[in-house]
């Protein structure tokens, strides 16, 4: 009896995570909201709250988050209202609350009733998971693996907290930091009109970042052979 009661809670929680994810993606998409998530007016509305930027930038990130936002997209703005490095502090600070806050979420809400759907074959994946936590989410971040369905997903798995918590924290800094820094620059930039400086060292250690990224995976998998070669 326990048990059936047990897996009609866990079906509950996961019609009610069905229900958020679906209720989030058309608030964004098919509500009058989405003509304000523009960056036009979302950057009207961080100036106008003077002081408080920061702090609004920030909770706005994280809601946008767990609405399915995309991250580059909320990163870009930070970077266009706040500059380089502060764009970057608020945009890693909000993306770490946000995917805590997804990842919640997901396992509140989704995590039995993924776990009662497991089989043998699956299990394995799963303690796996569980045993390698940082160092999976660590590499999915690390190739860009899509932000906010990892950040549910992995709510979904039997991955330690503080393992992904880490293995995020460390995994979006690069990303974050190109991205932050290339918009933060170029803003710059247009608000001098001094367009000459697009071949400034600040671009082209951005774009020199971007490149050297793009190789981070292949230099995760050439240490993992070695390690297990000696």
């Amino acid at each position: 009896m326990n048990a059936k009661n047990n897996r009609k809670k866990a079906v509950i929680k996961a019609a009610g995570l069905g229900i958020f994810i679906i209720a989030a993606v058309a608030l964004v998409r098919f509500t009058p909201v989405r003509e304000t998530l523009t960056a036009d007016r979302l950057g009207l509305f961080l100036k106008t709250v003077g002081a408080w930027a920061p702090l609004a930038y920030v909770v706005l990130y994280v809601v946008g988050v767990c609405l399915f936002l995309p991250g580059t997209f909320l990163t870009a703005l930070g970077a266009a209202v706040f500059g380089p490095y502060f764009g970057f502090l608020y945009a890693w600070l909000g993306a770490m609350i946000g995917s805590s806050l997804a990842f919640f979420i997901g396992r509140y809400l989704g995590r039995d009733f993924a776990s009662s759907l497991i089989g043998d074959k699956l299990k394995k994946y799963d303690d796996a998971i569980e045993r390698n936590g940082f160092a999976t989410v660590l590499y999915l971040r690390l190739v860009y693996f899509p932000f906010t369905p990892m950040n549910f997903g992995m709510g979904l798995t039997k991955v330690r907290f503080w393992d992904y918590f880490f293995g995020t924290g460390l995994g979006i800094i690069v990303g974050t930091f190109i991205f932050t820094f290339l918009i933060g620059a170029v803003r710059d930039i247009w608000v001098s009109g001094q367009w000459g400086r697009l071949l400034s060292w600040k671009i082209v250690f951005s774009l020199a970042l971007f490149v050297f990224s793009c190789f981070i995976p292949k230099i995760v998998e050439k240490v993992k052979v070695w390690n297990t070669e000696t």
